[in-house]
């Protein structure tokens, strides 16, 4: 059992995480950052919710770029393939669900 506060979480570098699960194959994990991450393509689908903070998730389709404000409380979903970037705007907290090992 846990109880997990994640407002007050920080990591000592910018994606930092707090692993919280791992449940039959799929992580859970906290997140802290006030820098972008980098272009990427997960290893299969991934849950990406703002629990503090806000986050413009740039991702392309069919090509073309797009980008989304993301407020405490949304949910980004990245389906397989789906090339993305977060970039926190100031520090956020963010929690990650996704396949073990996904970059």
């Amino acid at each position: 059992m846990k109880i997990i506060r994640s407002r007050t979480f920080t990591a000592e570098r910018p994606w930092g995480a707090l692993d919280i699960a791992c449940m039959n194959g799929i992580t859970a994990r906290l997140h802290w950052t006030d820098r972008p991450y980098r272009w990427h393509v997960n290893d299969g689908e991934e849950i990406f919710a703002v629990l503090d903070g806000r986050v413009e998730m740039r991702y392309r389709e069919n090509g073309e770029e797009r980008s989304a404000i993301l407020e405490t409380g949304d949910v980004f979903h990245a389906t397989v393939g789906t090339e993305h970037v977060a970039h926190p705007i100031g520090a956020a907290r963010i929690l990650v669900v996704e396949q073990a090992g996904s970059v």
